[in-house]
């Protein structure tokens, strides 16, 4: 088959790679966001995507509009069969549409569970231990077109956001390269999102902003762990602390450990022994802080945070 992939960060990359390694089908172009400034410097910077089509010589298409016409007529014109999506904008039935074998998209849960844009992050949080990738044709509602295949992912006690992204973006890449043959052979079946549910409630992973990541102490003790892990180590979650001379700083927090207990103070409360730990109260026991970054600060280890402060 002619392929388009559509995709822009890191996460797509290894999709990417596996569609162009695998001889199976060929990638024609990638559709991909356009150049932005970034970093202090803001200097331009191309998207994962970009860079992993130019080193495969692979065209690239950057529309600032999916609806724009210009657009659209050079997206036709490369005559795919198939469209492949990982981690890129909604799509309009425009685009989507026009593949005569449709348009695909991996997710990075197990449909119909964990529908939006963060699922890795919500799983954790939210303190399941499996996870997965699903490979679903797109239509006109986001992430609930019929699914194709979906893979499992254990999630383990000690996996963080980043961890598990890291897992599914490569078990991710081989099982969309794996679905795509399937669909070239024609040897493939498809299910509706309503017929895997079975009643169970839906859980949803929402876009996460800066205020979704500050820590609420008044939550139990185990779900802030999961919070912590959920958002490590990006966007993080954070608190304010105040240090020694007064000041309130904003502290994110990238790993803790929890000890349940029944007789706590106020939630909320920091508590040091100033040398090896520094822990706060929440609902049902103490949140031991492993590794923080303070406000204009570089990450730490607790030691070397309690050393600072205690200098």
């Amino acid at each position: 088959m002619r392929i388009v992939f559509m995709g822009t960060p890191e996460f797509a990359v290894a999709s990417l790679e596996a569609l162009i390694k695998s001889g199976d089908n060929e990638v024609v172009a990638v559709v991909t966001s356009p150049d932005k400034p970034a970093g202090r410097g803001q200097k331009i910077q191309e998207s994962a995507v970009k860079q992993c089509a130019m080193r495969n010589a692979v065209a690239v298409l950057q529309p600032e509009k999916l609806k724009d016409a210009g657009f659209l007529e050079n997206l036709r014109s490369f005559n795919a069969d198939l469209f492949v999506v990982v981690a890129f904008r909604m799509l309009p039935e425009e685009v989507w549409k026009m593949p005569p074998k449709g348009t695909v998209n991996l997710h990075a849960s197990l449909l119909p569970q964990y529908r939006g844009a963060a699922p890795i992050n919500w799983a954790i949080i939210n303190g399941e231990t499996v996870s997965g990738t699903t490979v679903f044709f797109i239509n006109s509602e986001i992430d609930r077109g019929d699914v194709i295949s979906c893979r499992e992912e254990a999630i383990t006690p000690d996996d963080n956001a980043g961890s598990l992204h890291d897992r599914l973006m490569h078990s991710g890449a081989a099982h969309l390269a794996e679905t795509v043959k399937d669909i070239a052979s024609g040897n493939f079946k498809k299910a509706s999102q309503g017929s895997i549910l079975k009643n169970e409630p839906l859980k949803t992973a929402p876009k996460i902003f800066r205020e979704t990541c500050k820590i609420d102490w008044n939550s139990d003790v185990h779900h802030l762990h999961n919070f912590v892990r959920g958002l490590s180590p990006y966007p993080a979650a954070w608190t304010t602390f105040t240090n020694p001379k007064g000041d309130r700083l904003n502290m994110k927090i990238f790993e803790t450990e929890l000890a349940p207990d029944n007789a706590l103070p106020p939630t909320g409360t920091f508590d040091t022994d100033h040398k090896t730990y520094l822990r706060v109260s929440a609902q049902n026991g103490w949140l031991y802080i492993r590794n923080l970054q303070l406000e204009g600060k570089k990450r730490m280890d607790i030691s070397e945070f309690l050393r600072g402060i205690k200098s």
